[in-house]
Protein backbone atom coordinates (compact mmCIF):
# COMPACT_ATOMS: atom_id res chain seq x y z
CA UNK A 1 0.00 0.00 0.00
CA UNK A 2 1.42 3.41 -0.94
CA UNK A 3 -0.04 6.54 -0.19
CA UNK A 4 -1.14 7.66 -3.49
CA UNK A 5 -3.10 4.52 -2.42
CA UNK A 6 -4.57 6.57 0.49
CA UNK A 7 -4.91 9.66 -1.22
CA UNK A 8 -7.19 7.83 -4.21
CA UNK A 9 -9.40 6.39 -2.22
CA UNK A 10 -10.14 9.25 -0.33
CA UNK A 11 -10.62 11.08 -3.19
CA UNK A 12 -13.24 8.66 -4.43
CA UNK A 13 -15.00 8.25 -0.89
CA UNK A 14 -15.55 12.09 -0.19
CA UNK A 15 -17.15 12.75 -3.66
CA UNK A 16 -18.42 9.14 -4.64
CA UNK A 17 -17.93 9.55 -8.26
CA UNK A 18 -14.81 7.99 -9.89
CA UNK A 19 -15.21 10.59 -12.76
CA UNK A 20 -15.01 13.69 -10.58
CA UNK A 21 -12.24 12.26 -8.31
CA UNK A 22 -9.86 11.22 -11.52
CA UNK A 23 -10.92 14.97 -12.65
CA UNK A 24 -9.73 16.88 -9.16
CA UNK A 25 -6.13 14.03 -8.87
CA UNK A 26 -5.59 15.61 -12.32
CA UNK A 27 -5.38 11.80 -13.69
CA UNK A 28 -7.84 9.83 -16.04
CA UNK A 29 -10.60 7.49 -14.69
CA UNK A 30 -8.99 4.34 -15.77
CA UNK A 31 -5.78 4.65 -13.50
CA UNK A 32 -8.13 5.38 -10.42
CA UNK A 33 -10.19 2.75 -11.29
CA UNK A 34 -7.11 0.41 -11.22
CA UNK A 35 -5.50 1.92 -7.89
CA UNK A 36 -8.85 1.50 -5.84
CA UNK A 37 -8.76 -2.05 -7.23
CA UNK A 38 -5.13 -2.68 -5.80
CA UNK A 39 -6.18 -1.14 -2.80
CA UNK A 40 -9.25 -3.32 -2.39
CA UNK A 41 -7.11 -6.65 -3.30
CA UNK A 42 -4.56 -5.77 -0.84
CA UNK A 43 -6.96 -5.09 1.97
CA UNK A 44 -9.20 -8.52 1.07
CA UNK A 45 -12.43 -6.06 1.35
CA UNK A 46 -14.91 -4.57 -1.35
CA UNK A 47 -14.56 -0.81 -0.33
CA UNK A 48 -17.73 0.72 -2.74
CA UNK A 49 -20.66 -0.39 -3.88
CA UNK A 50 -20.99 0.61 -7.75
CA UNK A 51 -23.17 0.66 -10.54
CA UNK A 52 -23.78 2.75 -13.26
CA UNK A 53 -25.72 5.34 -11.37
CA UNK A 54 -23.70 5.27 -8.17
CA UNK A 55 -21.02 4.80 -6.20
CA UNK A 56 -21.60 4.35 -2.18
CA UNK A 57 -18.98 3.19 0.32
CA UNK A 58 -19.54 -0.46 2.09
CA UNK A 59 -19.55 -0.81 5.67
CA UNK A 60 -15.57 -1.38 5.58
CA UNK A 61 -15.39 1.89 3.25
CA UNK A 62 -16.65 4.08 6.07
CA UNK A 63 -14.86 2.47 8.74
CA UNK A 64 -10.99 2.47 6.12
CA UNK A 65 -11.91 6.30 5.28
CA UNK A 66 -12.26 6.95 8.99
CA UNK A 67 -8.87 5.57 9.44
CA UNK A 68 -7.63 6.72 6.37
CA UNK A 69 -8.36 10.58 7.50
CA UNK A 70 -6.28 9.60 10.62
CA UNK A 71 -3.27 8.74 8.88
CA UNK A 72 -3.19 11.87 6.58
CA UNK A 73 -3.76 13.75 9.23
CA UNK A 74 -0.49 12.41 11.11
CA UNK A 75 1.37 12.15 7.98
CA UNK A 76 0.52 15.93 7.32
CA UNK A 77 1.74 16.66 11.18
CA UNK A 78 4.85 14.99 10.59
CA UNK A 79 5.69 17.15 7.42
CA UNK A 80 5.08 20.26 9.57
CA UNK A 81 7.77 19.36 12.31
CA UNK A 82 9.51 17.47 9.68
CA UNK A 83 10.01 21.22 8.25
CA UNK A 84 10.24 23.19 11.87
CA UNK A 85 13.47 21.42 12.45
CA UNK A 86 14.73 21.96 8.90
CA UNK A 87 14.20 26.06 9.52
CA UNK A 88 15.57 25.45 12.90
CA UNK A 89 12.33 26.01 14.48
CA UNK A 90 13.01 23.39 17.05
CA UNK A 91 16.61 22.78 19.13
CA UNK A 92 17.15 25.21 21.85
CA UNK A 93 16.33 28.72 22.31
CA UNK A 94 18.63 30.19 24.85
CA UNK A 95 17.33 32.76 27.48
CA UNK A 96 19.38 35.18 29.81
CA UNK A 97 17.92 37.39 32.20
CA UNK A 98 18.92 39.09 35.65
CA UNK A 99 17.01 38.51 38.56
CA UNK A 100 14.25 41.59 39.19
CA UNK A 101 13.04 40.13 35.65
CA UNK A 102 9.19 39.68 35.78
CA UNK A 103 8.87 36.03 35.76
CA UNK A 104 5.15 36.14 35.14
CA UNK A 105 5.70 38.73 32.17
CA UNK A 106 8.82 36.00 30.93
CA UNK A 107 6.29 32.81 31.13
CA UNK A 108 3.31 34.56 28.96
CA UNK A 109 6.18 34.93 26.36
CA UNK A 110 7.47 31.10 26.74
CA UNK A 111 3.72 30.26 26.29
CA UNK A 112 3.51 31.64 22.80
CA UNK A 113 6.67 30.22 21.69
CA UNK A 114 5.51 26.87 23.00
CA UNK A 115 2.38 27.38 21.02
CA UNK A 116 4.53 29.01 17.70
CA UNK A 117 7.31 26.40 18.44
CA UNK A 118 6.27 23.23 20.11
CA UNK A 119 9.43 21.48 19.41
CA UNK A 120 11.41 24.29 20.99
CA UNK A 121 13.61 23.70 24.18
CA UNK A 122 14.05 26.88 26.31
CA UNK A 123 17.14 27.31 28.14
CA UNK A 124 16.67 30.33 30.43
CA UNK A 125 19.71 31.74 32.66
CA UNK A 126 19.53 33.83 35.33
CA UNK A 127 22.61 36.22 35.11
CA UNK A 128 23.79 39.34 35.83
CA UNK A 129 24.45 41.97 32.67
CA UNK A 130 27.84 41.87 32.45
CA UNK A 131 27.63 38.10 32.11
CA UNK A 132 24.92 38.41 29.38
CA UNK A 133 26.67 40.32 27.40
CA UNK A 134 29.61 38.32 27.03
CA UNK A 135 27.24 34.94 26.61
CA UNK A 136 25.28 37.07 23.62
CA UNK A 137 28.65 38.22 21.88
CA UNK A 138 30.06 34.66 22.33
CA UNK A 139 26.87 33.16 21.13
CA UNK A 140 26.05 31.04 24.03
CA UNK A 141 23.30 32.88 24.25
CA UNK A 142 20.13 34.10 21.73
CA UNK A 143 18.29 36.64 23.74
CA UNK A 144 19.10 38.81 27.00
CA UNK A 145 17.23 40.77 29.26
CA UNK A 146 19.47 42.90 31.30
CA UNK A 147 20.50 46.15 32.57
CA UNK A 148 20.99 49.46 30.52
CA UNK A 149 23.80 50.63 29.55
CA UNK A 150 24.99 48.20 27.76
CA UNK A 151 28.44 48.47 26.20
CA UNK A 152 28.87 46.02 22.61
CA UNK A 153 29.25 47.21 18.93
CA UNK A 154 27.65 43.62 18.17
CA UNK A 155 24.81 43.98 19.91
CA UNK A 156 21.26 45.37 19.14
CA UNK A 157 19.54 46.77 21.66
CA UNK A 158 15.59 47.34 22.25
CA UNK A 159 14.42 49.71 25.20
CA UNK A 160 11.65 47.78 27.51
CA UNK A 161 10.82 50.07 30.13
CA UNK A 162 12.60 52.72 32.84
CA UNK A 163 12.67 51.15 36.15
CA UNK A 164 12.12 53.98 39.08
CA UNK A 165 13.41 52.97 42.64
CA UNK A 166 11.72 52.63 45.60
CA UNK A 167 12.52 52.11 48.87
CA UNK A 168 11.88 48.68 50.85
CA UNK A 169 11.59 47.86 54.27
CA UNK A 170 10.57 44.89 56.63
CA UNK A 171 6.98 45.16 56.25
CA UNK A 172 6.34 45.13 60.63
CA UNK A 173 8.37 48.19 61.23
CA UNK A 174 6.98 51.89 61.13
CA UNK A 175 6.58 54.42 58.53
CA UNK A 176 10.78 55.31 57.48
CA UNK A 177 11.37 58.92 57.26
CA UNK A 178 14.66 59.87 54.49
CA UNK A 179 16.60 61.67 57.63
CA UNK A 180 16.64 57.96 59.35
CA UNK A 181 18.02 56.31 55.96
CA UNK A 182 21.34 58.10 57.33
CA UNK A 183 21.88 56.16 60.18
CA UNK A 184 20.54 52.43 58.52
CA UNK A 185 22.16 49.59 57.69
CA UNK A 186 21.73 48.87 53.13
CA UNK A 187 21.47 45.61 51.53
CA UNK A 188 22.66 46.01 47.84
CA UNK A 189 24.08 44.08 44.85
CA UNK A 190 27.81 43.39 44.85
CA UNK A 191 29.38 46.38 43.33
CA UNK A 192 31.13 44.14 40.87
CA UNK A 193 28.37 42.06 39.95
CA UNK A 194 26.54 44.50 38.69
CA UNK A 195 28.50 47.87 38.49
CA UNK A 196 26.38 49.98 37.02
CA UNK A 197 23.41 49.46 38.78
CA UNK A 198 25.33 50.08 42.02
CA UNK A 199 25.84 53.68 40.75
CA UNK A 200 22.90 54.13 40.01
CA UNK A 201 21.69 52.99 43.54
CA UNK A 202 24.76 55.33 45.47
CA UNK A 203 23.72 58.34 43.44
CA UNK A 204 19.81 57.85 44.36
CA UNK A 205 21.18 57.71 48.23
CA UNK A 206 23.00 60.94 47.49
CA UNK A 207 20.41 62.79 45.62
CA UNK A 208 18.57 62.59 49.17
CA UNK A 209 21.52 63.55 51.24
CA UNK A 210 23.36 60.99 52.54
CA UNK A 211 26.21 57.80 51.56
CA UNK A 212 24.59 54.08 52.42
CA UNK A 213 25.87 52.29 54.53
CA UNK A 214 26.35 49.24 53.13
CA UNK A 215 26.70 45.81 54.99
CA UNK A 216 25.57 43.01 53.14
CA UNK A 217 26.05 42.20 49.52
CA UNK A 218 24.14 39.81 47.20
CA UNK A 219 24.06 38.68 43.46
CA UNK A 220 20.06 38.12 43.08
CA UNK A 221 17.38 40.32 44.08
CA UNK A 222 15.26 37.40 45.84
CA UNK A 223 18.20 37.48 48.61
CA UNK A 224 18.22 40.97 48.93
CA UNK A 225 14.93 40.80 49.59
CA UNK A 226 14.75 38.31 51.76
CA UNK A 227 17.79 39.84 53.68
CA UNK A 228 15.35 43.00 54.40
CA UNK A 229 12.51 40.74 55.36
CA UNK A 230 14.43 39.12 58.48
CA UNK A 231 15.36 43.05 59.66
CA UNK A 232 18.86 43.32 58.43
CA UNK A 233 18.33 46.30 56.83
CA UNK A 234 16.73 47.97 53.73
CA UNK A 235 16.97 48.39 50.11
CA UNK A 236 16.48 50.21 47.64
CA UNK A 237 15.09 48.17 44.66
CA UNK A 238 13.47 48.87 41.29
CA UNK A 239 9.84 49.42 41.34
CA UNK A 240 8.62 46.72 39.34
CA UNK A 241 9.55 43.68 41.58
CA UNK A 242 6.98 44.95 44.37
CA UNK A 243 4.76 42.53 42.84
CA UNK A 244 7.00 39.83 42.25
CA UNK A 245 7.22 38.49 46.01
CA UNK A 246 4.08 38.50 47.17
CA UNK A 247 4.99 35.31 50.25
CA UNK A 248 7.53 38.13 51.53
CA UNK A 249 6.41 40.48 54.17
CA UNK A 250 8.09 44.19 53.36
CA UNK A 251 6.74 47.73 52.91
CA UNK A 252 7.31 49.13 49.81
CA UNK A 253 7.80 53.23 49.81
CA UNK A 254 8.18 55.39 46.56
CA UNK A 255 10.40 58.37 46.45
CA UNK A 256 9.28 61.50 45.54
CA UNK A 257 10.88 63.90 43.25
CA UNK A 258 13.96 61.26 43.02
CA UNK A 259 13.78 60.79 38.86
CA UNK A 260 16.84 58.44 38.88
CA UNK A 261 15.60 54.51 37.03
CA UNK A 262 17.30 52.11 35.50
CA UNK A 263 16.39 50.97 31.92
CA UNK A 264 15.42 47.37 30.96
CA UNK A 265 16.80 46.32 27.83
CA UNK A 266 16.49 43.14 25.37
CA UNK A 267 19.80 42.63 23.55
CA UNK A 268 20.42 39.92 20.84
CA UNK A 269 23.70 39.78 18.47
CA UNK A 270 22.78 41.56 15.50
CA UNK A 271 23.69 38.57 13.35
CA UNK A 272 21.75 36.13 15.13
CA UNK A 273 19.42 33.70 12.66
CA UNK A 274 17.23 32.11 15.13
CA UNK A 275 13.65 32.00 13.81
CA UNK A 276 12.53 32.09 17.66
CA UNK A 277 14.32 35.26 18.02
CA UNK A 278 11.27 37.88 15.95
CA UNK A 279 8.50 35.79 18.08
CA UNK A 280 10.57 36.85 21.13
CA UNK A 281 10.60 39.98 20.42
CA UNK A 282 7.16 40.36 19.40
CA UNK A 283 6.12 38.80 22.79
CA UNK A 284 8.08 41.05 24.47
CA UNK A 285 5.09 43.50 24.84
CA UNK A 286 4.36 41.38 27.51
CA UNK A 287 7.61 42.59 29.57
CA UNK A 288 6.82 46.26 28.44
CA UNK A 289 3.52 46.02 30.00
CA UNK A 290 4.02 45.75 33.67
Amino acid sequence: MELRHLIYFKTVAELLHFSKAAERLHISQPPLTRQIKELEVELGVLLFHRNNKRVLLTEAGRYFLNECNGLIQQLERSKQLVKQIHESLSGEFQIGYISSTPLSALAKILQQLRIEYPLLKTRLYELSTAKQIRALEEGKLDVGILRAPIDSIYLDVKSLWQDPFVLVCPGNIPAMQTGDLAKTDFISYNSNYAPHYHQQFIACCHRMGFEPQVVHECNNMHSILSLVENGLGVALVPASIKNQYPYLHLKFIELRDITLCTEIVMAYHRRTKHLALDSFKKYSKFLMAI
